[in-house]
């Protein structure tokens, strides 16, 4: 598994941002099969930042109704990096 492999999509939401803003941590979707010493690697390549630490979750997938069928969306994980002091990390 490749560090772009590591990382799907940065985590935009009301709560992410508010980490991001006060505790300096930033929110990333990642593969489920990824472990903390391949998210830490993975961000400090692809975004030149030194981390200070991570946290994961798997986050369980909705039952959805699909007409008359009921369905289920994909599990997926989650990672909380602690960016080091004096680092900052922008997107957009």
């Amino acid at each position: 598994m490749t560090v772009y492999d590591v990382i799907k999509k940065p985590l935009i939401t009301e709560k992410a941002v508010n980490l991001k803003e006060e505790e300096n941590k930033v929110t990333f979707a990642v593969d489920p099969r990824a472990n903390k010493f391949l998210i830490k690697e993975a961000v400090e390549t692809l975004f030149s930042v030194k981390v200070a630490s991570v946290r994961t979750a798997n986050c369980k997938g909705k039952k959805k109704r699909f007409g008359r069928m009921m369905g289920k969306r994909k599990d997926w994980k989650k990672a909380i990096v602690v960016l080091a002091e004096g680092e900052k990390l922008e997107f957009v």
